[in-house]
């Protein structure tokens, strides 16, 4: 018997094929949790199995969005360090974050991951690097909130070594030891690791940042993921007091330094990387060394301007992120499409970046940096089915006439319809496999209880 197929047609598309093929008018037909065909008109007739019909007239169809960078325990301490630098602004919350525990940070997972579920993400990936003596199993608890909304997640095994007491940013009891942060990440891994085509849950091994983390634990981080065959991620080049840090301990730039350690490579993706010269850029682009873009965040915290046009020119390979919703309230990768095409325009004047490259930077781009190019981020035949139908017929978008101009560079478009693996996980711009209203609340009393054991409230 054939798969179950869902049939989208009358609707423009906009596939982030190598070509960057659109319709004007066309069609989708998805068999099971893939893409069977793709093209203009109305889908094949004699059809078998159908069992949905989408009229997509006045919607524009694009494979789902590929979050390649967060943070998502920060939903619970969101509004806060307003005005603050990101050295300030950890040195004011990692107090607050080092009190986080399991109950926490699931209720945090589960405010992140819908914020940007029901915005059109399909993809979600988190870099969780705070792990407090005795808050439980943080990891499993993401992992937990991801499988429940059904979203195709990447989970960042993070880690910290470097305390305050050895000159680091973080309290020395929210920091683990290098033995521990290393076999709990291979733990981690051999747990939950699945490298199948359909996989929904990856691994990666993600020490935090160079100024968080020995050099050892770099060093042995990358052996562990290469030997594991699993991918690497890490903050990079995200400040200017970062680059100074990194000459006055180790003698060097950061992307010299990652290149010491072995994080450079075409498995290694890093957030930020907002001061890069062209010698680091070229270094990249020659190990094709992915880069997670955080226009909001590095907007928030004044991080500056991340030379992504001069990095696409050269082949490094870049994706979007929302970072941590302590420096991007608004938690919304959509949103990312239209700031990373602004904020580089800023850089980079009128032509440095275009609807379609940010529109790539946030599906195709963010599959790349996570490993998953062959398999999500464009409408091919035998991708798989995660796909989002954006609204663009209302007041919002209704006098821009090119759909993926409108949706960059226009309002926020309501998700009609959001497939993961060809399962509706958003219709009519509501969840359908959570309660949002239940988040809410779980995620504000969790916050309040944060607060209180802070002392913030």
């Amino acid at each position: 018997m054939a798969a179950p197929r869902i049939v989208i047609e009358n609707c423009a598309i906009a596939t982030v094929d190598a070509n960057d093929t659109e319709y004007a008018s066309g069609h989708v037909v998805i068999a099971g949790n893939r893409i069977e065909s793709v093209g203009a008109g109305a889908a094949p007739q004699g059809l078998e199995n159908v069992v949905r019909r989408v009229d997509g007239t006045g919607h524009l169809v694009t494979p789902g969005l590929v979050n390649t960078h967060h943070h998502f325990y920060q939903w619970l301490t969101r509004g806060l360090a307003q005005d603050s630098n990101l050295f300030n602004w950890l040195v004011e919350l990692y107090p607050t974050w080092a009190r986080i525990d399991e109950e926490m940070v699931y209720a945090a997972a589960q405010g992140s991951l819908a914020m940007m579920a029901r915005g059109g993400v399909t993809t979600a990936m988190d870099h969780h690097y705070v792990f407090p003596k005795g808050s439980g199993d943080l990891l499993g608890a993401e992992i937990r909130a991801a499988r429940e909304m059904g979203v195709r997640f990447t989970a960042a095994r993070g880690s910290m070594d470097r305390g305050a007491s050895d000159g680091g940013l973080p309290p020395d009891f929210a920091v683990e030891t290098l033995e521990g942060a290393l076999a709990a990440t291979e733990e981690a891994i051999d747990t939950h690791h699945d490298a199948s085509f359909d996989s929904m849950l990856h691994i990666a091994v993600a020490p935090c940042s160079p100024f968080s983390v020995s050099t050892d634990l770099m060093r042995e981080g990358a052996l562990l993921a290469r030997r594991k065959g699993v991918r690497l991620h890490t903050h990079g080049s995200e400040t200017v007091e970062e680059e100074k840090f990194c000459h006055e301990l180790f003698g060097m730039g950061p992307t010299d330094y990652f290149e010491s350690t072995g994080w450079l490579g075409d498995d290694v993706w890093m957030a930020h990387c907002v001061h890069m010269n062209d010698s680091d850029i070229a270094a990249f682009a020659r190990t094709k060394t992915g880069v997670a873009h955080c226009p909001s965040s590095n907007a928030r915290l004044a991080a500056g301007i991340a030379r992504v046009p001069d990095m696409l020119a050269s082949g490094v390979p870049v994706g979007l992120g929302v970072d941590g919703t302590a420096s991007n309230e608004s938690g919304e990768l959509h949103t990312e499409l239209r700031n990373a095409l602004l904020i580089n325009r800023l850089g980079g004047g009128e032509r440095a970046l275009n609807a379609r490259q940010a529109l790539r930077l946030g599906t195709y781009g963010g599959a790349q940096v996570l490993g998953r190019a062959d398999q999500i981020g464009s409408i091919e035949a035998g991708k798989l089915a995660d796909l989002v139908l954006w609204k663009l017929d209302g007041i919002g978008h209704s006098s821009i006439a090119d759909p993926v101009a409108a949706l960059v560079m226009g309002a926020a478009a309501p998700v009609t319809l959001s497939l993961i693996n060809g399962k509706p996980v958003v219709e009519n711009n509501h969840l359908t496999t959570v309660d949002e209203d239940a988040i809410a609340r779980l995620t504000r009393v969790q916050a309040q209880r944060l607060a209180r054991i802070a002392g913030l409230a």
